[in-house]
């Protein structure tokens, strides 16, 4: 009987929901909050850069402060951290107040991202870990299908703080159903390790070459996505030719692209893992080239778009279940890994923004080709491990072998110390009688 995903892991979505909208609502407001902070469309443009990079730098040393806080807790104060960073985004009368806002909102982002997800997995079955993923990432998707185009509709009609007052709002809201519906995950048997101890063994996967791998390959299929999905509206009213009131159309069915895309995903992730993340990735960089190819004929122009929304940013649940297998489902190590996703954002962007004076509009498309190749390549050495391709309970992974040989071991040296010790003591008691 298949393993159903509780309904707190849908709670969990509500939080990145709130987080989404916040990232994304800078980029759909520029123009009123350049007037609105007397300064340039380019000042506000590195707002955006601004929260991803705090995103990847600032998430993890939180998510460390965090770990000896039970995992609700740890949401719950991230929800009061990030409502003070929307807070202050309400308030700001300036750009450098803005700039205080967005560092602080994107660290604690990313954090919980991290959290969100680790506890997600930790409330379902190991056998159903990709669908609680994407349950989770569903909140990605109705920030970009949803959220976003709510805070400009707000923002254009009421002011753009009036925005950031709505997502402090939407923040209460995630934080009030997740102190009623969210529990602690179940502690492991045993016990658990000391904080310490389980803190390292996070840091040690950083040593694993496979998730090194999983760590490369997840950067460069998010940033192979973002080399397309950062110039969309540019590329399809200047090279394809539709009018600037349609784009919010278009970009609101490439929104539901990539909800459907997910849920796909996520029924695939468990059972499927690299073959999905191969096979996807493939897709993704056939839809970029046809996007890159046919940038000028509005119907393929389309088609392409929404493949890529379909086969882009989805892979998220089975990427976070190759990192799982290869590394852990700790906080920690999802917050890595989150980290690494935002690199992949500020790459696809960052770089791709540098190629457009150089050589047009279409040459971060071109980019992203690339990178989805080098993602490929990066995912390709998976296949040589049952474990991660599939997860089947009979394949145990290499690790898992390592970690119980080491076992046995421990207990070998152990009974042979106490033994060695046992004859020392009895030696020197008959010495003592003689």
């Amino acid at each position: 009987m298949e393993k159903a995903v509780p309904p707190a892991v849908y709670v969990l979505a509500a939080g990145v929901f709130a987080m989404v909208t916040s990232e994304f609502t800078v980029a759909g407001l520029m123009p009123q909050l350049a007037e609105g902070l007397v300064t340039g469309i380019p000042q506000i443009g590195y707002l955006v850069t601004i929260f991803a990079v705090a995103m990847a730098v600032g998430g993890p040393p939180l998510t460390f402060a965090l770990l000896k806080v039970p995992p609700k807790s740890a949401l719950m104060t991230i929800f009061a951290i990030f409502l003070v960073g929307n807070v202050i985004a309400a308030l700001a009368t300036g750009y450098p107040m803005m700039v205080l806002a967005r560092i602080i909102s994107g660290a604690a982002s990313q954090a919980f991202f991290g959290i969100a997800v680790s506890m997600g997995v930790q409330l379902v079955d190991e056998r159903v870990r990709g669908r609680a993923v994407a349950v989770v990432m569903n909140g990605l998707m109705l920030g970009t299908l949803l959220g976003l185009p709510l805070a400009i509709f707000v923002g254009g009609r009421f002011g753009w703080q009036t925005a950031f007052w709505t997502i402090s709002a939407i923040t209460l809201v995630a934080a009030v159903l997740t102190l009623a519906f969210v529990s602690n995950p179940a502690a492991p048997a045993g016990g658990g390790a000391e904080p310490a101890a389980s803190t390292r063994s996070d840091l040690a996967v950083l040593r694993k070459p496979q998730f090194l791998l999983a760590l490369a390959s997840s950067t460069l299929i998010i940033g192979a996505t973002f080399s397309a999905f950062s110039f969309f509206t540019p590329i399809l009213t200047e090279v394809t030719g539709f009018s600037d009131s349609l784009v919010p159309v278009l970009l609101l069915v490439y929104g539901a692209a990539t909800l459907v895309g997910n849920l796909v995903i996520g029924r695939l992730a468990d059972k499927h893992t690299i073959s999905t993340l191969l096979f996807g990735t493939a897709l993704n960089a056939l839809f970029l080239t046809g996007f890159a190819l046919f940038t000028d004929i509005s119907s393929l122009a389309l088609a392409f778009m929404l493949g890529i929304g379909l086969v882009g940013v989805t892979m998220n649940p089975a990427m976070a279940v190759r990192i799982q297998r290869a590394g852990s489902t700790a906080p920690l190590v999802n917050t890595i890994h989150g980290s690494f996703i935002t690199l992949g954002v500020i790459i696809g962007s960052a770089v791709g923004s540098a190629l457009i004076p150089l050589h047009g509009l279409r040459a971060p498309v071109v980019l992203g080709i690339g990178l989805a190749i080098l993602a490929i390549a990066a995912i390709l050495p998976a296949l040589a491990s049952p474990y991660l391709r599939r997860g089947e309970p009979d394949d145990a992974s290499e690790a898992e072998s390592d970690q119980s040989l080491l076992s046995a071991l421990t207990e070998d040296i152990r009974t042979d110390r106490e033994t060695t010790v046992n004859r020392v003591l009895a030696d020197r008691s008959g010495e003592v009688k003689a």
